[in-house]
């Protein structure tokens, strides 16, 4: 299978109060016999701050990474900072769309992306 990694760019601002820059997470395909294994590292994002789009030659997983900071404390130092993040995969119809399952869960989002029939190995008999 050959699923490429692609980055989409913000446009460009006239004023850089309102640039906001779109990430790229860290993530990691692994291949089963009979599925593809794509890990994404979202550290503090919530469930409900992911999109996932599985189409017929992509999938995109994009969303936003917010904390949150209680009442009336000030933050002096923070090593993650709220983003944008999307993350498109292209795909030569490799995996059945309709049975793509996801879970986020301590930060790490799990997606089974299960293979297509034409792709999975198949036993011929020797007559």
């Amino acid at each position: 299978m050959s699923l490429e990694s692609t980055l989409t760019q913000p446009e460009a601002s006239q004023c850089a109060c309102d640039v906001r820059s779109t990430v790229k997470p860290v993530f990691n395909v692994r291949e089963r016999e009979d599925a593809y294994d794509l890990t994404v590292l979202l550290p503090g994002v919530a469930k409900d701050g992911v999109e996932i789009t599985a189409e017929d030659d992509s999938l995109v997983v994009r969303g936003r990474r917010s904390e949150k900071t209680a009442a009336g404390l000030t933050p002096l130092y923070r090593e993650s900072f709220d983003a944008d993040f999307e993350l498109t995969l292209t795909h030569e119809k490799a995996f059945d769309v309709d049975k793509v399952a996801a879970e986020l869960r301590d930060g790490v989002l799990r997606i089974t992306l299960p293979k297509t029939e034409a792709l999975k190995p198949r036993k011929i008999s020797v007559s």
